[in-house]
């Protein structure tokens, strides 16, 4: 099958194009495919179907062409990826198949408008982010309080005091499963200045990224409520570069750059 390559902010996904859903991609070839030694290596894998040929999302359709089939690298089913989403923007206007810099993309998570910005980054409306409280994360023998929110996918946004640079995110961090019944990535970031907070991420499912969109908006929406705010832009720290992240009263906008890296015929089998 045919695949491509890109990133956003070094988050990395392979990208398949099967526009009438023939592919049949299981948990078992996803996980190959991302496989960083035995595979092409990816934090996740983005199946492009036009969104009429997916029952999941078939009353999207009269809204999107495109659905955005998700899998994280273990093979799971997720709901939404910010960076995702910019990359696959990236892919259907590199590949033609748009014609127009503004067009929406069917999730799992609902619709999501894009922009294809002047300087070639691209900005994604994610909706507005639901706040559902707290919880704890675990990690390294040390309790942080975060903030729980929904961003079309289950999110735990935690300040903490320690440099985000000595945490050990080799394993998975411990949550309060009856809250996150399916897993929950985890954000740990240290607020750095006026609007801006470097983050680290724990994604379920694939483990530590080097960015995560939705954590980014996450991110912003828990270090905005430290200082009693609910709007704003946010600039963003990930190991893999820059996010902005623009909170109003109605929703939330991420932005940053986008781009496609390699393509090619793929070989692997279940």
């Amino acid at each position: 099958m045919r695949f491509l390559k890109g990133h956003g902010t070094e988050n990395d996904f392979v990208i398949l194009p099967d526009h009438d859903a023939e592919l049949d991609v299981s948990a078992t070839l996803v996980a190959k495919i991302c496989d960083r030694r035995t595979g092409l290596g990816a934090d996740g894998v983005l199946r492009v179907v036009r969104t009429k040929r997916s029952h999941e999302v078939a009353g999207q359709a009269s809204a999107a062409e495109w659905f955005m089939d998700y899998r994280n690298a273990d093979g799971s089913v997720a709901e939404m990826c910010g960076n995702g989403v910019r990359v696959f923007a990236r892919y259907l206007v590199d590949a033609g198949l748009t014609g127009s810099s503004e067009f929406a993309i069917a999730t799992r998570g609902g619709l999501r408008q894009v922009r294809m910005e002047p300087n070639g980054d691209v900005t994604v409306d994610m909706g507005k982010p639901t706040v559902l409280g707290e919880s704890t994360a675990h990690v390294g023998g040390v309790d942080y309080p975060g903030v729980r929110v929904d961003m079309g996918n289950p999110h735990l946004a935690c300040a903490i005091g320690d440099p985000v640079a000595q945490l050990d995110l080799t394993h998975q961090p411990g949550f309060d499963i009856s809250l996150f019944p399916s897993g929950v990535n985890v954000e740990l970031f240290n607020p750095v200045g006026v609007s801006r907070a470097v983050m680290r991420v724990f994604e379920r499912g694939s483990g530590e990224t080097r960015s995560c969109g939705t954590g980014a908006v996450a991110t912003a929406v828990a270090a905005a409520a430290l200082s009693g705010d609910t709007t704003g832009t946010w600039t963003v720290e990930v190991l893999g570069g820059t996010l902005t992240v623009i909170l109003d009263e109605d929703t939330s906008y991420l932005s940053g750059p986008a781009v496609i890296v390699a393509s090619g015929e793929l070989m692997l089998a279940e």
